[in-house]
Protein backbone atom coordinates (compact mmCIF):
# COMPACT_ATOMS: atom_id res chain seq x y z
CA UNK A 1 0.00 0.00 0.00
CA UNK A 2 3.20 2.04 0.11
CA UNK A 3 4.20 4.96 -2.98
CA UNK A 4 2.17 7.37 -4.92
CA UNK A 5 0.26 5.61 -6.95
CA UNK A 6 -0.96 2.68 -4.60
CA UNK A 7 -1.73 0.10 -4.99
CA UNK A 8 -2.70 0.11 -8.59
CA UNK A 9 1.02 0.25 -9.69
CA UNK A 10 2.22 -2.27 -7.33
CA UNK A 11 0.15 -5.06 -8.19
CA UNK A 12 0.96 -4.13 -12.14
CA UNK A 13 4.81 -4.32 -11.17
CA UNK A 14 4.76 -7.18 -9.29
CA UNK A 15 2.42 -8.56 -12.27
CA UNK A 16 5.29 -7.53 -14.71
CA UNK A 17 7.81 -9.20 -12.55
CA UNK A 18 6.52 -12.39 -12.82
CA UNK A 19 7.79 -12.45 -16.97
CA UNK A 20 11.26 -12.03 -15.17
CA UNK A 21 11.93 -13.89 -11.76
CA UNK A 22 12.58 -17.45 -11.63
CA UNK A 23 9.86 -19.85 -11.42
CA UNK A 24 10.61 -21.19 -7.78
CA UNK A 25 9.96 -17.82 -6.77
CA UNK A 26 6.66 -16.51 -5.20
CA UNK A 27 5.60 -12.83 -4.59
CA UNK A 28 3.89 -11.72 -1.08
CA UNK A 29 1.78 -9.09 -1.70
CA UNK A 30 0.60 -6.70 1.82
CA UNK A 31 -1.94 -4.85 1.71
CA UNK A 32 -5.78 -4.14 1.00
CA UNK A 33 -7.06 -7.38 -0.11
CA UNK A 34 -10.07 -6.17 -1.62
CA UNK A 35 -8.37 -3.34 -3.73
CA UNK A 36 -5.64 -5.74 -4.22
CA UNK A 37 -7.69 -8.23 -6.08
CA UNK A 38 -10.13 -5.25 -7.66
CA UNK A 39 -6.38 -4.24 -9.47
CA UNK A 40 -5.99 -8.35 -10.26
CA UNK A 41 -9.13 -8.75 -12.17
CA UNK A 42 -8.78 -5.04 -13.74
CA UNK A 43 -5.44 -7.26 -15.46
CA UNK A 44 -7.04 -10.63 -15.83
CA UNK A 45 -4.65 -12.07 -13.27
CA UNK A 46 -5.88 -15.53 -11.50
CA UNK A 47 -6.69 -14.99 -8.07
CA UNK A 48 -3.96 -17.81 -7.12
CA UNK A 49 -1.35 -15.35 -8.84
CA UNK A 50 0.06 -14.07 -5.88
CA UNK A 51 -0.11 -15.12 -1.71
CA UNK A 52 -1.73 -12.14 -0.56
CA UNK A 53 -1.70 -10.73 3.07
CA UNK A 54 -4.60 -8.58 4.31
CA UNK A 55 -3.28 -5.39 6.47
CA UNK A 56 -6.20 -2.66 7.49
CA UNK A 57 -3.26 0.44 7.99
CA UNK A 58 -1.15 2.53 5.66
CA UNK A 59 1.65 4.22 7.23
CA UNK A 60 1.64 7.82 5.20
CA UNK A 61 4.73 10.25 4.32
CA UNK A 62 3.00 12.47 6.98
CA UNK A 63 3.04 10.09 9.60
CA UNK A 64 6.25 9.82 12.43
CA UNK A 65 8.14 7.29 10.83
CA UNK A 66 9.11 5.78 14.39
CA UNK A 67 5.47 6.61 16.14
CA UNK A 68 3.28 5.02 12.93
CA UNK A 69 5.51 2.47 12.72
CA UNK A 70 4.96 1.47 16.80
CA UNK A 71 1.35 2.62 16.67
CA UNK A 72 -0.06 1.16 13.12
CA UNK A 73 0.17 -2.34 13.84
CA UNK A 74 -1.70 -3.82 11.00
CA UNK A 75 0.03 -1.63 8.41
CA UNK A 76 1.68 -3.61 5.26
CA UNK A 77 5.25 -2.41 6.15
CA UNK A 78 4.84 -3.22 9.96
CA UNK A 79 3.14 -6.85 9.29
CA UNK A 80 5.70 -7.38 5.78
CA UNK A 81 8.60 -6.91 8.58
CA UNK A 82 6.90 -9.39 10.67
CA UNK A 83 6.61 -11.81 8.22
CA UNK A 84 10.54 -11.26 7.40
CA UNK A 85 11.78 -11.36 10.94
CA UNK A 86 9.84 -14.83 10.95
CA UNK A 87 11.09 -15.95 7.82
CA UNK A 88 7.95 -16.40 6.36
CA UNK A 89 9.33 -14.09 3.21
CA UNK A 90 13.27 -13.81 2.54
CA UNK A 91 13.39 -10.28 1.28
CA UNK A 92 11.21 -7.67 1.77
CA UNK A 93 10.66 -4.79 -0.74
CA UNK A 94 8.30 -1.41 -0.41
CA UNK A 95 8.01 2.32 -2.01
CA UNK A 96 6.18 3.24 1.10
CA UNK A 97 7.52 5.77 3.61
CA UNK A 98 11.33 5.67 4.07
CA UNK A 99 11.23 6.05 7.37
CA UNK A 100 9.00 3.72 8.59
CA UNK A 101 11.27 1.22 6.23
CA UNK A 102 14.35 2.27 8.03
CA UNK A 103 12.63 1.99 11.06
CA UNK A 104 11.22 -1.87 10.40
CA UNK A 105 14.68 -2.67 9.15
CA UNK A 106 16.66 -1.85 12.52
CA UNK A 107 13.65 -3.45 14.90
CA UNK A 108 13.22 -6.12 13.15
CA UNK A 109 15.98 -7.49 11.27
CA UNK A 110 18.54 -5.42 13.38
CA UNK A 111 22.01 -4.91 12.93
CA UNK A 112 24.51 -7.39 11.94
CA UNK A 113 27.16 -7.94 15.12
CA UNK A 114 30.45 -6.13 13.71
CA UNK A 115 29.07 -3.68 12.13
CA UNK A 116 28.74 -0.07 13.29
CA UNK A 117 26.20 2.12 11.19
CA UNK A 118 24.35 0.15 8.24
CA UNK A 119 23.84 1.91 4.81
CA UNK A 120 21.86 2.57 2.32
CA UNK A 121 22.92 2.13 -1.00
CA UNK A 122 22.28 2.58 -4.80
CA UNK A 123 23.57 0.88 -8.19
CA UNK A 124 24.54 3.63 -10.83
CA UNK A 125 25.03 2.71 -14.78
CA UNK A 126 28.68 3.73 -16.04
CA UNK A 127 29.48 4.49 -19.27
CA UNK A 128 31.21 1.24 -20.10
CA UNK A 129 27.57 -0.56 -19.97
CA UNK A 130 28.36 -1.62 -15.96
CA UNK A 131 27.33 0.19 -12.75
CA UNK A 132 29.05 0.77 -9.77
CA UNK A 133 27.44 0.60 -6.11
CA UNK A 134 27.32 4.41 -4.27
CA UNK A 135 27.41 3.86 -0.35
CA UNK A 136 25.85 5.77 1.75
CA UNK A 137 23.38 7.43 0.03
CA UNK A 138 21.38 9.06 2.57
CA UNK A 139 21.20 6.71 6.18
CA UNK A 140 24.15 8.41 8.11
CA UNK A 141 24.87 11.83 6.52
CA UNK A 142 27.68 12.40 8.93
CA UNK A 143 30.33 9.21 9.72
CA UNK A 144 33.51 8.68 11.04
CA UNK A 145 36.28 7.13 9.40
CA UNK A 146 35.71 3.53 10.74
CA UNK A 147 32.45 3.65 9.64
CA UNK A 148 33.36 4.65 5.42
CA UNK A 149 35.81 1.41 6.43
CA UNK A 150 33.57 -1.13 7.06
CA UNK A 151 31.53 0.78 4.16
CA UNK A 152 34.29 -0.42 1.91
CA UNK A 153 33.74 -4.12 3.51
CA UNK A 154 29.90 -4.25 3.20
CA UNK A 155 30.45 -2.54 -0.69
CA UNK A 156 33.20 -5.04 -1.81
CA UNK A 157 31.21 -8.10 -0.22
CA UNK A 158 28.10 -6.62 -2.10
CA UNK A 159 29.64 -6.54 -5.61
CA UNK A 160 30.66 -9.91 -5.63
CA UNK A 161 27.72 -11.30 -4.37
CA UNK A 162 25.23 -9.94 -6.03
CA UNK A 163 27.16 -8.44 -9.07
CA UNK A 164 29.59 -11.17 -9.91
CA UNK A 165 32.54 -9.03 -9.57
CA UNK A 166 36.03 -10.59 -9.25
CA UNK A 167 38.17 -8.85 -6.47
CA UNK A 168 35.81 -5.61 -6.95
CA UNK A 169 37.28 -2.21 -6.83
CA UNK A 170 36.66 -0.28 -3.77
CA UNK A 171 37.49 3.67 -3.47
CA UNK A 172 36.61 6.46 -1.44
CA UNK A 173 35.11 9.74 -3.16
CA UNK A 174 37.12 12.76 -2.61
CA UNK A 175 37.79 15.83 -3.77
CA UNK A 176 41.39 15.08 -5.37
CA UNK A 177 43.33 11.49 -6.09
CA UNK A 178 46.27 12.23 -3.47
CA UNK A 179 45.46 10.54 -0.24
CA UNK A 180 46.68 13.77 1.58
CA UNK A 181 43.48 15.41 -0.12
CA UNK A 182 40.07 16.07 1.91
CA UNK A 183 38.79 16.84 5.31
CA UNK A 184 40.21 15.07 8.44
CA UNK A 185 37.48 12.41 8.15
CA UNK A 186 38.64 11.25 4.70
CA UNK A 187 42.29 11.65 5.47
CA UNK A 188 41.53 9.51 8.04
CA UNK A 189 39.24 6.94 6.87
CA UNK A 190 41.72 6.87 3.79
CA UNK A 191 44.47 5.31 6.16
CA UNK A 192 41.81 2.84 7.58
CA UNK A 193 41.07 1.38 4.41
CA UNK A 194 44.18 1.59 2.87
CA UNK A 195 45.64 -0.71 5.51
CA UNK A 196 42.40 -2.80 6.07
CA UNK A 197 43.30 -6.10 3.51
CA UNK A 198 40.17 -7.25 3.51
CA UNK A 199 39.24 -5.80 0.28
CA UNK A 200 40.94 -4.10 -2.63
CA UNK A 201 41.24 -0.49 -2.27
CA UNK A 202 42.27 1.50 -4.97
CA UNK A 203 42.56 4.51 -3.31
CA UNK A 204 40.65 8.39 -3.70
CA UNK A 205 38.31 8.87 -6.74
CA UNK A 206 36.98 11.95 -7.80
CA UNK A 207 33.10 12.83 -8.53
CA UNK A 208 34.08 13.06 -12.34
CA UNK A 209 35.49 9.64 -12.32
CA UNK A 210 32.72 7.71 -10.98
CA UNK A 211 30.69 7.18 -14.37
CA UNK A 212 33.70 6.21 -15.90
CA UNK A 213 33.88 2.99 -14.53
CA UNK A 214 37.10 2.87 -15.68
CA UNK A 215 38.57 2.96 -11.96
CA UNK A 216 35.94 1.58 -9.17
CA UNK A 217 33.29 -0.60 -8.76
CA UNK A 218 32.62 0.32 -5.25
CA UNK A 219 32.34 4.29 -4.30
CA UNK A 220 32.45 4.73 -0.56
CA UNK A 221 31.11 8.45 1.02
CA UNK A 222 29.01 9.69 4.16
CA UNK A 223 25.25 9.99 3.35
CA UNK A 224 24.83 13.57 3.18
CA UNK A 225 27.24 13.30 0.05
CA UNK A 226 25.92 9.86 -1.82
CA UNK A 227 22.50 11.39 -1.24
CA UNK A 228 23.48 14.60 -3.10
CA UNK A 229 25.07 12.44 -5.81
CA UNK A 230 21.89 10.28 -6.52
CA UNK A 231 19.49 13.50 -6.62
CA UNK A 232 21.99 15.10 -9.09
CA UNK A 233 22.17 12.05 -10.83
CA UNK A 234 18.14 11.78 -11.33
CA UNK A 235 17.60 15.32 -11.68
CA UNK A 236 20.17 15.18 -14.70
CA UNK A 237 17.99 12.83 -15.99
CA UNK A 238 15.13 14.71 -15.94
CA UNK A 239 16.93 17.69 -17.65
CA UNK A 240 17.59 15.68 -20.35
CA UNK A 241 14.58 14.31 -20.77
CA UNK A 242 12.92 17.67 -20.66
CA UNK A 243 15.42 18.84 -23.13
CA UNK A 244 14.46 15.85 -25.64
CA UNK A 245 17.71 14.55 -25.22
CA UNK A 246 17.85 10.36 -26.36
CA UNK A 247 20.55 9.04 -25.64
CA UNK A 248 21.44 5.13 -24.35
CA UNK A 249 23.67 5.58 -21.41
CA UNK A 250 21.47 8.97 -20.12
CA UNK A 251 18.64 6.52 -20.15
CA UNK A 252 20.22 3.77 -17.83
CA UNK A 253 20.41 6.55 -15.41
CA UNK A 254 16.83 6.48 -15.16
CA UNK A 255 16.20 5.29 -11.54
CA UNK A 256 12.96 3.37 -12.84
CA UNK A 257 15.64 0.88 -14.17
CA UNK A 258 16.86 -0.04 -10.65
CA UNK A 259 14.34 0.24 -8.44
CA UNK A 260 15.13 0.72 -4.99
CA UNK A 261 18.33 1.21 -3.08
CA UNK A 262 19.10 -2.08 -0.60
CA UNK A 263 19.60 -1.04 2.82
CA UNK A 264 23.02 -3.07 3.59
CA UNK A 265 24.39 -4.30 7.05
CA UNK A 266 21.45 -6.44 8.19
CA UNK A 267 20.39 -9.42 8.83
CA UNK A 268 17.81 -9.34 5.99
CA UNK A 269 17.53 -7.98 2.53
CA UNK A 270 15.48 -4.67 2.46
CA UNK A 271 15.02 -2.91 -0.78
CA UNK A 272 13.17 0.62 -0.37
CA UNK A 273 11.25 2.20 -3.55
CA UNK A 274 10.85 6.00 -4.63
CA UNK A 275 7.28 7.28 -3.31
CA UNK A 276 6.37 7.85 -6.94
CA UNK A 277 7.34 4.31 -8.12
CA UNK A 278 5.96 3.74 -11.18
CA UNK A 279 5.07 0.04 -12.33
CA UNK A 280 8.37 -0.37 -13.90
CA UNK A 281 10.43 0.62 -11.06
CA UNK A 282 8.33 -1.39 -8.48
CA UNK A 283 9.30 -4.60 -11.61
CA UNK A 284 13.22 -4.16 -11.25
CA UNK A 285 12.51 -3.32 -7.53
CA UNK A 286 11.10 -6.89 -6.97
CA UNK A 287 14.25 -8.21 -9.52
CA UNK A 288 16.47 -6.56 -7.80
CA UNK A 289 15.16 -8.30 -4.25
CA UNK A 290 15.14 -11.79 -5.69
CA UNK A 291 18.42 -11.46 -7.14
CA UNK A 292 19.91 -9.38 -3.91
CA UNK A 293 17.98 -12.90 -1.58
CA UNK A 294 19.57 -15.55 -3.79
CA UNK A 295 22.90 -14.47 -4.08
CA UNK A 296 23.40 -15.60 -0.81
CA UNK A 297 24.80 -11.49 0.26
CA UNK A 298 22.67 -11.69 3.74
CA UNK A 299 25.13 -14.56 4.66
CA UNK A 300 28.30 -13.35 3.40
CA UNK A 301 28.04 -10.24 5.33
CA UNK A 302 27.79 -12.43 8.48
CA UNK A 303 30.48 -14.43 8.18
CA UNK A 304 32.76 -11.29 7.03
CA UNK A 305 31.71 -10.10 10.38
CA UNK A 306 32.29 -12.96 11.71
CA UNK A 307 36.12 -13.08 11.09
CA UNK A 308 36.68 -9.33 10.74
Amino acid sequence: MGGDYAPHVVVEGALMALRHIDSDSRLVLFGDEGEIRRVMEEHGAPSDTFDIVHTTEVITMDDHPAKAYNQKTDSSIRVGYKYLKEGKIDGFASAGATGAMLVGAMYSAETIRGVIRPAISALISTLDGGSFLLLDVGLNVDCKPDVLDQYGLIGSAYAEAVLAKANPRVALLNIGEESEKGNLTTKAAYELMADNGCYNFVGNIEANEIFTGRKADVVVCDGFVGNTILKQTEGFYELARMRGINDDYIDKLNYEFVGGTAVLGINAVVLIGHGRSSALAIQNMVRQTEKTVKSGLVNKLQDTFRNF
